[in-house]
């Protein structure tokens, strides 16, 4: 089903386990996979604020349709006859599902049955399924420091859900939702492992429009699909308003277009299984707005949360096979 990466197999701490690319998590690395986790914290807050306004699947088609049109400004050439994307419409068909369609259609479509609290925390599984989906698919080891690494950066995002008081995890109760959040998180974890084996061709991957334009134009059709089949099973409405515009702008440029940019840029630095340590921050970032918007004070158990968050991802760096050591 997918292309074999050239990596060693097995459960080892030696650096034979690791992709074949360099693993060193600079700065310049480190800020573009940290905008993209803020940038989609904040529109988990915007998605919540217009939430009465539009169906979430039709805002998330909405958003992939104006980010299509923006990306035509840097990249129309991507789409001519002649394009190197229409002979690997295989391969980014796939990523268009994966990254653009269908995790964010089950991640709304969790959010109608589940509590915010219960799909952060099942999307904060990242990390672990980063490394399993890399294990089982596409022949990538796995190491403890990475394990450890993915359970302290876990317990960082168990500090924001439950305020510092682990006793509140007993209460939680699991619905539907969460396991359409559980596919969401595998569905994100195949399209950051597609994006490492770098199939772009030179025409296309020489430039980050024609990149991001070659999964968007696949992902407005799945997009769209999921959009159509929403007004198809519920009784879909829209109230336009100039706060709804403003939402759909900045959801299309924020999370969209400039997150997925970082993001990709992020994963072919340093991996997709180092990357997926970074999905953490994305509850840390969400309880941070909202301090901003729901007038919340900061409180200690945020300060040690964003410790154990960064040090998981941090020590997993440093301590990963392949990783250089200044």
């Amino acid at each position: 089903m997918f292309s074999r990466v050239n990596v060693s197999l097995g459960f080892s701490t030696d650096k034979t386990a690791s992709l074949n690319m360099n693993q060193r998590l600079t700065p310049a690395t480190f800020l573009l996979l940290v905008i993209p986790t803020f940038l989609w914290a904040g529109n988990a807050v915007v998605g919540r604020l217009v939430a009465a306004s539009i169906p979430p699947v039709t805002l998330n088609f909405f958003r992939w349709s104006l980010a299509f049109v923006l990306l035509l400004f840097f990249a129309r050439e991507v789409l001519a006859p002649k394009s190197a994307l229409w002979k690997h419409w295989r391969y980014y068909l796939k990523l268009g599902l994966l990254g653009v369609g269908l995790y964010n259609a089950l991640q709304y479509m969790a959010l109608h049955s589940s509590s915010p609290i219960n799909v952060t925390l099942v999307g904060s599984s990242m990390p672990i399924w980063m490394l399993i989906i890399g294990r089982l698919f596409f022949h990538a080891g796995i190491n403890l420091h990475q394990l450890f690494g993915a359970l302290l950066s876990l317990c960082g995002v168990l500090i924001i859900l439950t305020r510092g008081d682990f006793g509140q995890l007993l209460s939680l109760q699991f619905v539907a939702g969460d396991l359409y959040m559980l596919l969401a998180t595998i569905a994100w974890a195949f399209y950051s492992w597609l994006l490492s084996l770098a199939k772009d061709p030179p025409s296309i991957k020489g430039n980050w429009a024609r990149t991001l334009l070659a999964q968007v134009v696949f992902g407005v059709f799945w997009s769209g699909l999921f959009a159509a089949g929403e007004w198809v099973v519920i009784d879909a409405k829209i109230e336009w308003s100039p706060w709804l515009v403003l939402a759909i702008i900045y959801v299309a440029v924020g999370p969209a277009v400039i997150a997925f940019r970082c993001w990709g840029e992020g994963v072919r630095r340093i991996g997709p299984a180092m990357a997926g340590f970074f999905a953490n921050l994305i509850p840390l970032f969400a309880a941070l707005l909202s301090t901003i918007f729901l007038g919340e004070s900061p409180r200690l158990f945020h300060a040690i949360a964003f410790v154990l968050i960064v040090g998981g991802i941090v020590y997993s760096s440093r301590f990963s096979p392949g990783a250089r050591r200044d």
